[in-house]
């Protein structure tokens, strides 16, 4: 911390973290802890916040792979099927499935950034 603190007064830059790299660490540990249901998720909010370093990077990166991961599975859903409809339907199931697990890392991300 101190070292942060003389770097700040000294007219360097303060870092903030990263959307990027906190975003794979979040998946990379959901994938890890995914036999932990609701503590894996949290954890990997909470390491990922505290790597983001501010509340809306921690939340943008803990959104980001879940919207990537329902458009992915839309858009190849869409493509193996070749029914645009099949594509959607499937896309929104990805999407719901998705969305059930981003709760506990929306919440770990908060916690984490607030820790940093």
């Amino acid at each position: 911390m101190g070292n942060e603190r003389d770097a700040v007064a000294a007219g360097g830059a303060r870092n903030s973290g990263s959307v990027v790299g906190a975003a794979v660490w979040m998946v990379v540990l959901s994938v890890l802890l995914f036999w932990l249901p609701l503590l894996g998720p949290l954890i990997a909010g909470v390491v990922g916040g505290r790597k983001a370093g501010t509340v809306w990077r921690a939340l943008l990166a803990a959104l980001l792979p879940a919207l990537v991961a329902a458009l992915l599975l839309f858009f190849l859903g869409t493509a193996l099927t070749g029914i645009p409809l099949l594509g959607a339907v499937a896309g929104l199931g990805a999407g719901a499935l998705v969305a059930s697990s981003v709760g506990p890392l929306l919440l770990g991300a908060i916690l984490g950034a607030v820790l940093s």
